[in-house]
């Protein structure tokens, strides 16, 4: 689902960054990237990862999951580890996130995404398959046939 439609202001006004939601279907929550985690907090309600290539990824299950301090959530990495694309991060109890939080949906965020020099191309599917569905492609920023033209200090034009 697009970030927009998450009932969440801080979400879907992309205060964080550039993303994507998921409505999990399984409680297995897996790193999108090789990397390292960078963060898992003690309500454990998210994880934050680095990319081998500097993207910066918080994954927030659910809304308003702070407030179940930890319940329902048994993280499988911890701040430091590497992990590989695919890797289970995060066992979650959707059920009782179902019935304790505000909603089970789950924003993945590219925390760094204003600053990162990257476009970011988010799918436009319905439904997706960890580990086989592609939900956000990232390429680099390309300057294509922009030059900048300065004037010395003789006024002539010189291009840089």
């Amino acid at each position: 689902m697009p970030l927009e439609e998450v009932p969440d202001p801080v979400f879907s006004e992309k205060m964080m960054g550039e993303g994507i939601a998921i409505i999990p279907s399984d409680g297995t929550i897996i790193s999108p990237v090789d990397g390292e985690v960078v963060q898992v907090p003690a309500t454990k309600h998210a994880v934050g990862l680095v990319g081998k290539d500097g993207t910066e990824i918080l994954i927030h299950i659910g809304l308003e999951t702070v407030e179940l301090k930890g319940e329902g959530f048994t993280p499988k990495v911890q701040t430091g580890d590497k992990v590989s694309a695919g890797q289970p991060i995060m066992e979650v109890d959707l059920n009782y996130v179902r019935e304790h939080a505000k909603d089970i949906v789950t924003p993945i965020v590219i925390t760094n995404s204003g600053d990162s020099g990257k476009n970011y191309t988010l799918t436009s599917e319905s439904e997706a398959k960890a580990g086989e569905t592609v939900i956000i492609t990232v390429s680099k920023n390309k300057l294509i046939g922009r030059r900048m033209w300065l004037g010395d200090e003789s006024g002539k034009s010189a291009e840089q």
